[in-house]
């Protein structure tokens, strides 16, 4: 019987670390896998984030966002119709039927009272359609948001509202220019009109709202990369990795672009009757403009990387190729 011959150190070696190294390696696996799919994930929640809380903090961007409504159709009728609403509610015929017989004052109080409207509606609408409504607008809605992001970043529940005081102002004068509407705009308050764009009662659920999107858009952004730099780390094959994150990114960002237009539906529905369908989506579609802007942008990014990482594979392996022939040449 023949003995065997003692095992060289580097035999021991392997076999005393093989063990750990094949425990280490599912672990970090997993670990880049779990990195990846959070960076993907919170690719489109970072984009979401970033454009509630430009919307929401930022007035230069609301404002610019909205300006281009001042020339919507859908919005000067809304307008027309709220405005002319609240100079009518100062309108009173009492004392002009007063010398008219009972029985009569009703289709006649019926028939001054659309007269009067038309009026008012045309007078509303030439200042609504001209030429310096839309720095009216603009300073609107400059206060306004200015009053919502003081509200929702204070510990109060105070109601903010749309003030219409320049657009009832602008028609005042509309009306004195006119001698028919002299005594309607007499009768009219230096007030304006109001429109409750947020009750007091809702104020707390908005706060809320207010700081997740805060938080979301300071967090979200530097997270998602850090989770994309540490999974490419542990990743051993980071060219496939970064295709297949970048691909998952752009699927969950075509998931976002799904879920707007249902999510547009139903806050449409869930707004009161009194608010016009058709001016609350021309306001909404302005609103997000952006964000449907941005995401066209991901994808285009997204889509992008997953190509040119899955492209740059062949053209590595060449060019190593190549300069392992010429080394051997040498």
């Amino acid at each position: 019987m023949t003995a065997s011959a003692p095992p060289r150190a580097s035999d021991r070696r392997t076999a005393r670390e093989g063990t750990p190294r094949a425990s280490r390696r599912p672990g970090r696996a997993g670990a880049a896998i779990v990195l990846l799919l959070l960076a993907a994930l919170l690719t489109p929640v970072s984009l979401a984030g970033v454009w509630a809380r430009d919307q929401l903090t930022d007035t230069g961007r609301y404002v610019t966002a909205v300006a281009p409504l001042a020339h919507d159709r859908t919005i000067q009728n809304a307008i027309v119709d709220d405005v002319t609403t609240g100079v009518m509610g100062h309108v009173h015929l009492d004392g002009l039927l007063s010398a008219i017989p009972r029985p009569q004052r009703p289709a006649l109080r019926e028939r001054f009272t659309r007269g009067i409207r038309e009026f008012v509606d045309k007078q509303v609408r030439q200042v609504v359609t001209g030429p310096s409504f839309p720095t009216v607008w603009r300073q609107v809605h400059r206060t306004a948001h200015q009053a919502l992001d003081a509200s929702l970043g204070a510990s109060g529940d105070t109601p903010v509202r749309l003030d219409v005081a320049p657009v009832i102002e602008r028609v005042k004068h509309q009306l004195s220019a006119n001698g028919l509407g002299i005594d309607i705009a007499r009768r009219v308050p230096h007030t304006g009109t109001e429109i409750v764009l947020l009750s007091a009662a809702d104020v707390p659920r908005a706060r809320t709202a207010y700081d997740a999107v805060r938080t979301t858009a300071r967090l979200a952004p530097p997270a998602a990369a850090l989770c994309l730099a540490a999974g490419l780390l542990l990743a051993r094959r980071r060219r496939r990795a970064l295709t297949v994150t970048a691909l998952l990114a752009a699927a969950a960002t075509g998931a976002l672009a799904a879920a707007l237009p249902p999510v547009r539906s139903r806050a449409l529905d869930a707004l009161p009757h009194a608010v016009p369908r058709p001016a609350a989506a021309a306001y909404t579609d302005a609103l997000t403009a952006s964000l449907h802007t941005g995401i066209t942008g991901l994808l285009c990014g997204t889509l992008a990387t997953a190509a040119l990482a899955a492209a740059s594979g062949p053209v590595v392996r060449a060019v190593r190729g190549a300069l392992r022939k010429r080394r051997g040449g040498a």
